[in-house]
């Protein structure tokens, strides 16, 4: 195993960063000529094409009393103010969540679900929550079958589930934090009333069609015009909707007012939510599944998420020698393509909600099926088709990360699923609801087919590694699929490679496309494979030659935070992903 090397390479910075190959529609940008003084057209400045490739190698935070990892400056700046102010990383990783619910709404939100993983520094030991919300009672394969659907509309109210964003702030804060609701959502309430300047990365994702997205655009469309770079968003009712929670919690959104204001808002608009599906709704406690890579322990939630499937890549990758190829060779990344098709292919028709289905969950991440799958790796060529395992019994998201003086880290990960969700918020409460229940299958004999008060397959992963029983390294990377692959590729950058915890997350990414899917989608000719910028054209032609559908131009995928941590003394070294507007920040 390679000596670990970052702790030399660590420095102090914030990192801003990059999501998605689309730049922000902005006022100010460098003019062809270099002359880049503001003018009534161009009040602020933004080197566009700049922007498309950001700055590689950035310094590592390091700080001894506590980290914030976000993907948005005021958001870590609120979860650090939180840890200076005596609250833990539970308390911090809280009101970093709701401040990335105004500044990055079309991410994330109270309408929305929400994963953890906890390390508890007192009782030395990790602790998994799933939050993630249920179908409505109202609503089943019959009822979808009567209406003729094959698929569920993305941006229909029969793509809703139950929130279950605020049951999880509310479990984690009853279990692990010492400050309330009240407290930790102070800077948002005022950054709600009093505005703040949007972001470039967030600005490129504000679009919005207030013919289309009529209650969208009531709340995120101010003077009818999508929030642009620099300009001060004000979202008072969210503020207000804040204000109602840190007076009644949870309580007030399951089974009060907001659970009214919802299920009102859903009847007028087609909707299945009743009050029963808010009552009787609950934030689960579940133990994370592990697997090891190379002497490091790798923890992920069990279904209904797809956090195994970065197990079973790391398994399957673990039989050959990773650290001896360079990183990002056509070699490097054929071997890890070719493993997360085959992981893809059990997660299509494996991963349900293991409440409703019987997944074979310690048979999928054990070495000896690794070993089985990885067999079927062609070193030298591409798979055009590969098979699910034969077992017995068989776009948009948040990722944040902090850890204080206490030693206690949370990974944390939070998402309406596509960007702005279903497009719906519910009378004017300031965030949209979430789409996730169009990634139930509507084939009756899936194990992820659509049934009442089921969750369904989740894409959204936090991820933990500890070594020796040592937690060492809190992380996460979002974006849909891009998610297993993306932890796959920061393990082989820090343990195969001895990358820093920001190099790791800086490195170009290969995804791999069109694999099937837990709602019935079925890859064609091996599906595709996108590079992102300084991938070299020699790796591109390679990985063609070795039958590899190679994607035209470049990408950008994922989001990524991380946290490591090192011990006598101990010390905090953070990672921000320059894909994205946010930053590391600690003391």
């Amino acid at each position: 195993m390679k000596r670990r090397r970052f702790v030399k390479l660590a420095g102090g910075a914030c990192a801003s960063a990059l999501l998605g190959g689309r730049l922000p529609e902005v006022r100010g940008q460098a003019r062809a000529d270099g002359n880049n003084r503001p003018d009534a057209e161009q009040p602020v400045l933004l080197d566009r094409r700049a922007l498309e490739s950001r700055n590689q190698n950035r310094s590592t935070v390091v700080g001894r009393h506590g980290m914030v990892c976000t993907s948005q400056p005021l958001a870590s700046m609120a979860g650090l103010d939180v840890l200076k102010a005596g609250g833990n990383a539970i308390d911090a990783a809280v009101c970093a969540n709701a401040m990335l619910s105004l500044v990055e709404p079309m991410m994330c939100g109270p309408g929305g679900d929400l994963f953890a993983i906890v390390w508890s520094q007192p009782r030395r030991k990790l602790f998994g929550l799933n939050a993630s919300g249920r179908a409505p009672y109202d609503w089943s394969l019959g009822d979808a079958e009567k209406l003729g659907l094959k698929s569920i509309d993305p941006h229909s109210p029969l793509s809703w589930n139950v929130p279950g964003c605020v049951s999880g702030w509310d479990a984690l804060l009853k279990r692990f934090g010492t400050l309330g609701l009240d407290t930790l959502l102070k800077a948002p309430i005022a950054y709600a009333l009093e505005g703040f300047p949007v972001t470039p990365v967030i600005a490129g994702s504000w679009s919005i069609d207030p013919q289309k997205d009529r209650t969208l655009a009531a709340t995120f469309l101010p003077d009818g015009k999508p929030a642009r770079f620099g300009d001060v968003f004000k979202n008072p009712d969210l503020a207000g909707f804040f204000e109602l929670i840190a007076r009644g919690g949870a309580e007030a959104f399951y089974h009060g007012e907001i659970a009214e204001r919802i299920v009102r808002f859903s009847q007028g608009q087609g909707g299945r939510f009743s009050m029963r599906d808010f009552r009787e709704h609950r934030a689960d406690w579940v133990e994370p599944v592990t697997a090891s890579y190379r002497g490091y322990d790798v923890w992920e939630l069990p279904p209904n998420g797809q956090g195994i499937a970065a197990l079973q890549i790391l398994n399957m990758l673990e039989q050959f020698d990773v650290g001896s190829l360079r990183p990002n060779s056509a070699e490097h990344l054929h071997l890890f393509i070719e493993a997360k098709k085959l992981a893809f292919e059990d997660r299509a028709v494996y991963y349900a909600d293991m409440d409703f289905a019987d997944v074979p969950l310690g048979q999928l991440i054990s070495k000896e099926y690794a070993r089985q799958r990885a067999k079927q790796i062609d070193p030298k060529r591409a798979a055009r088709q590969v098979a699910p395992g034969r077992l017995r019994s068989s776009a948009d998201t948040v990722y944040l990360t902090a850890a204080d003086a206490q030693g206690n880290m949370v990974s944390l990960i939070q998402s309406v699923y596509w960007g702005w969700g279903s497009r719906h918020v519910p009378d004017r409460l300031g965030f949209p609801l979430q789409n996730r229940g169009v990634l139930f299958s509507l084939d009756p004999q899936a194990r992820n087919r659509l049934q009442p008060h089921k969750r369904p397959f989740h894409t959204i992963i936090p991820a933990f590694v500890t070594q020796a029983g040592r937690p060492v390294f809190s992380f996460g990377v979002m974006g849909g699929d891009v998610q297993p692959q993306g932890h796959a590729q920061v393990l082989m950058n820090l343990i195969d490679f001895g990358m820093s915890v920001q190099q790791a997350g800086e490195q170009p990414r290969a995804v791999h496309f069109e694999s099937s899917t837990p709602t019935g989608g079925k890859m064609a000719d091996g599906g595709s494979v996108g590079l992102e910028r300084h991938i070299p054209d020699a790796v591109r032609d390679r990985l063609a030659q070795m039958g590899h559908k190679i994607r035209r131009g470049v990408g950008a995928y994922g989001g990524y935070q991380g946290i490591w941590r090192e011990e006598d003394p101990m010390r905090y070294f953070g990672g921000s992903d320059p894909r994205k507007d946010g930053c590391a920040v600690g003391y």
